[in-house]
């Protein structure tokens, strides 16, 4: 009987075992506490829970003693104002906002107005101005943020402001006193897994007190995660970094609920949000988030200014081929000084030698130069008569005979045409 109870209890064991491991590589689905009244809730078949990747580890070192301090300047709690444009100024401490111009990201501020979605500041140097709102109550909430969607978690990292257009309405309108749900990531379009899911808590006590005493009215609480349907419960406040998603549209669900699994009464404690997965999409984050970037150049949406290793090195050599270049100037400037002050020497006693036979040869200031003299031609001669030569005399001649044949032969040829007539 003993052997069989102690066969049963290690098959009991085995069977323990398996189940953990088979479901190892997938999220349990739990209930709230008190479980016994509720419906199963069904098991989580696609999403499933990895480590944070290890770039985001390294950069998280970056902001490990960072307590950013946020606050709303303006307007002022339960400021009413008389205009559906509201001016809204923030002012920053202990964190350096900004977004790298590359890469497209960096430490930010998350600005959410009443349920809406996040918008990301990236400078609180000038004030944000909301146009067009609805007259009736508004809440605007600031935290601070790491450069991949992470709140920082401190107490002054977060602010919260509610104000009114015209006058007061209850829509919009948290309480004070009860714990608030503020739903912060995922948004908007992924490129890759795996995606984190990150949400800011306000006025939630201990879990510790929470269960201290039953009969007191401190509710312990969990967030629920609601992601296409499949639901798991979270009871500490940490990102978590999941995968499984669908390609496409996908939607996530967070509410705060209390031990019996209800939802606690408040604005903004029950939030859904519409996201989408494109693996197509490679952007900085994708590339973050599967270590496709190296750990140097993203540096630079963690540190203000951040010369990486490489634009060192490249500084560096910059540097030293200007410096050697400037060594061969002066080395080149001294060797031509030189060879002027060479060139320069028998040149300068040449000019002097010059100088004194030009002393030498012009004449002194007393010498008195000659006259010019003008040669004028006697008017009074007349010019000489030319006698012909004795050659021209000769060629009149010739010309004289010449003329003498060509008459006596034309006087012959009239009267051989006057003897043919008759």
């Amino acid at each position: 009987m003993m052997s069989r109870i102690k066969i049963l209890s290690w098959l009991t064991v085995i069977f323990f075992c398996w189940t953990l491991l088979g479901c190892s590589d997938t999220i349990e689905s739990v209930q709230a506490f008190n479980s016994e009244s509720k419906s199963p809730i069904p098991r989580v078949e696609n999403i499933s829970e990895v480590a944070p990747p290890k770039l985001i580890q390294e950069l998280n070192k970056n902001f490990s003693q960072t307590k950013p301090e946020v606050k709303i300047l303006s307007p002022q709690i339960d400021e009413i104002v008389n205009s559906q444009d509201v001016s809204v100024s923030l002012q920053v401490k202990g964190l350096d906002i900004f977004k790298d111009e590359e890469l497209g990201m960096g430490p930010h501020l998350h600005f959410f107005l009443d349920d809406k979605p996040y918008q990301a500041i990236y400078s609180a140097s000038e004030p944000i101005i909301l146009e067009g709102l609805a007259p009736g109550t508004h809440t605007i909430r600031v935290f601070a943020s790491r450069p991949w969607h992470e709140s920082f978690k401190n107490p002054t990292a977060y602010a919260q402001t509610t104000f009114h257009v015209f006058t007061a309405t209850e829509d919009n309108n948290p309480s004070q006193d009860e714990p608030l749900l503020t739903y912060s990531r995922p948004q908007g379009t992924y490129g890759a897994e795996p995606i984190m899911l990150d949400f800011y808590l306000t006025n939630a006590p201990l879990h510790v007190v929470a269960q201290e005493n039953p009969a007191d009215d401190i509710a312990d609480w969990r967030i629920r995660v609601t992601i296409n349907g499949e639901s798991f419960l979270l009871d500490t406040w940490q990102p978590i970094y999941l995968t499984g998603f669908n390609k496409g549209q996908n939607w996530v669900k967070l509410e705060y609920i209390d031990e019996n699994g209800n939802v606690i009464q408040n604005a903004f404690n029950s939030t859904v949000r519409a996201i989408n997965y494109d693996p197509s999409l490679q952007d900085t984050l994708a590339k973050l988030v599967t270590d496709k970037i190296s750990l140097d150049k993203v540096k630079a949406i963690a540190l203000k200014d951040y010369q990486g290793l490489q634009e060192v090195k490249t500084q560096e050599k910059e540097e030293i081929i200007e410096e050697e270049l400037s060594e061969e100037v002066e080395e080149v400037k001294e060797e031509k000084s030189e060879i002027v002050e060479e060139e320069l020497t028998p040149e300068v006693i040449e000019e002097e030698l010059v100088e004194d036979v030009t002393d030498i040869a012009e004449p002194s200031v007393n010498e008195s130069k000659p006259e010019n003299r003008k040669v004028e031609q006697d008017k009074d001669i007349l010019p000489q008569e030319i006698e012909p030569t004795a050659d021209l005399t000769e060629e009149q001649n010739e010309q004289e005979n010449i003329s003498e044949e060509l008459e006596t032969k034309e006087n012959k040829q009239e009267d051989v045409n006057d003897s043919d007539n008759q």
